[in-house]
């Protein structure tokens, strides 16, 4: 297809008004996803469905990450009785969209290799489809056998369900099944009026990623109500965020050496994480960063004492991690549980549409930083961190290297941050939306890309939102990444990966 039959939004978070997107006939709309998906740097970032008056409106998303541009094009269907021809035979990575849409909604799509439920939300579209009936994926053979792990699991952790088909030790297939926590938040985020509980919404999306979600939030809802933010606020932002990544790799490693029994690892990593969240508590008074960004500005501006522990505190950090780090890929016995132990293949993680820290460790270039700049990063360029092998080694390696990049980072943002004059911008709750516009918010988070969508109504108000973490693109890459691997392996593959479970039950 030659003719572009999209429009683009520029500049990440740019809205764009509703009659301008085009509404193409299916077939054109299947023409035109497969001729933007033939470039290896365009990616799907959201496929949703929305019933309006007795219509089913589907909008996809597919970013250009060599353009900093995001093509958004749409279909429309009478009814959801209609058979569409599934995108996912060709283009794997729309397999979880064209589920959920299923899901919500009863479409079907012809040629789907399994629409499988991706959260058995409250509002999908069969009530009669519950987790005691679930259809679980299975193999006929007297010398294979199946073993389940949670929903209910022994230690702290949020339920999910894996079920491991294996012969002997080794497993053959890993099915995964989320969504015993579904909680409404999309809906919830429609109904709360009051801009401040969406904001507290937003930063419990996911625990561990407080800053993250909360800023894809604020800067959706900035742009829709024509809020501008100043650059000091845009160079807190980003420290916030880098802060945020720092402390969850470092939090990530520990947990790393715990399932391969280095105590010592596992401590010093422990006690490392704490200095830095306790300085983010510091800043704001909550150790994951609630109630630090709202949309339009902050109740805890940064000051220059703040400022000054946080750089104390990540130069003591960043000298005892490298240290600790140095050992823990270097010590043989670690090393012979690292390497070559759940590997993705690049083919593989592209085949998925992996983001973020996934796809990074299979040679993937891919960071929202970098292709579609947001916030300060605009005016401060990102050293990406890419590698190669894809197993549980690059990925901890990945942890290693980003945390002391982000410690870079906040020390260059904050010597230009020191430079600006210390405006302090208040939150701004009493906000107007724009009328019948579409908006859309990516941001790079520690796990990856984030993006939070919104449609706006006659009134201005919002109609549809939609939230998606990335872990809706990743969880398929831990299921790939146990297969023909020892099933004692398991912890460790998904402890490299770290997935959210409550950012997939939304």
């Amino acid at each position: 297809m030659s003719q572009k039959l999209y429009s683009e939004i520029k500049n990440n978070s740019f809205p764009i008004d509703l009659k301008e997107i085009p509404v193409l006939k299916y077939n054109i709309f299947y023409e035109q996803v497969s001729d933007l998906l033939k470039n290896e740097a365009n990616h799907c970032v959201a496929y949703y469905g929305l019933a309006t008056s007795g219509i089913l409106k589907f909008y996809c998303y597919i970013a250009d990450d060599n353009n900093n541009s995001i093509a958004v094009f749409s279909h429309e269907q009478n009814d959801n009785k209609t058979v569409l021809k599934s995108l996912t035979m060709v283009w794997s990575q729309l397999q979880i969209f064209e589920r959920e849409i299923h899901e919500n909604f009863g479409v079907k799509f012809e040629g789907h290799p399994w629409l499988k439920p991706v959260r058995y939300s409250h509002n999908r579209f069969d009530k009669s489809n519950i987790i005691n009936n679930y259809p679980f994926y299975t193999i006929e053979s007297e010398e294979l056998h199946e073993v389940g792990v949670g929903p209910i699991h022994a230690g702290v952790i949020e339920p999910g369900h894996f079920r491991f088909i294996c012969n002997g030790e080794k497993v053959l297939h890993l099915e995964i099944q989320l969504g015993y926590q579904h909680r409404g938040i999309e809906k919830l985020l429609i109904e709360k009026k009051d801009s401040l509980q969406r904001c507290i919404l937003s930063e419990n999306i996911a625990g561990d990623t407080s800053i993250g979600h909360t800023l894809a939030h604020s800067q959706l809802i900035e742009s829709l109500a024509g809020i501008e933010v100043s650059e000091t606020l845009q160079i807190e932002r980003c420290i916030a965020l880098e802060m945020e990544r720092i402390a969850v790799h470092i939090g990530d490693t520990a947990a790393l050496c715990g399932d391969v029994a280095y105590q010592l690892g596992q401590v010093v990593c422990e006690a490392l994480r704490t200095l830095i969240i306790n300085a983010t508590q510091l800043w704001c008074g909550n150790r994951f960063g609630k109630g630090l960004v709202r949309p339009g500005g902050s109740n805890y501006p940064l000051n220059n004492d703040v400022a000054n522990e946080i750089l104390r505190v990540l130069t003591d950090t960043d000298r005892r991690f490298c240290e600790v780090a140095d050992r823990i890929y270097s010590l043989p016995s670690l090393l012979a549980r690292f390497e070559d132990i759940g590997k993705v293949t690049r083919e593989q993680a592209m085949s998925i549409g992996a983001v973020g820290m996934a796809a990074r460790t299979c040679g993937i270039s891919r960071d929202i930083r970098v292709s579609h700049p947001f916030q300060f990063y605009r005016n401060y360029p990102v050293q990406q961190v890419t590698l190669e092998t894809g197993d549980v080694f690059a990925r901890g390696m990945q942890r290693n290297l980003e945390v002391h990049e982000s410690v870079k980072i906040i020390r260059g943002l904050i010597e230009i941050w020191r430079q600006k004059n210390m405006e302090i911008n208040i939150p701004i709750y009493n906000y107007k939306l724009k009328q019948n516009k579409v908006g859309i918010s990516i941001i790079e988070g520690w796990r990856g890309e984030i993006c939070h969508s919104a449609i706006t109504d006659t009134d201005g108000n919002i109609e549809h939102y939609k939230v998606k973490d990335p872990s809706m693109h990743n969880w398929l890459a831990l299921a790939l990444a146990v297969r023909n691997q020892e099933i004692s392996d398991f912890p460790i593959c998904n402890k490299s990966f770290n997935l959210s479970y409550c950012g997939n039950d939304l």
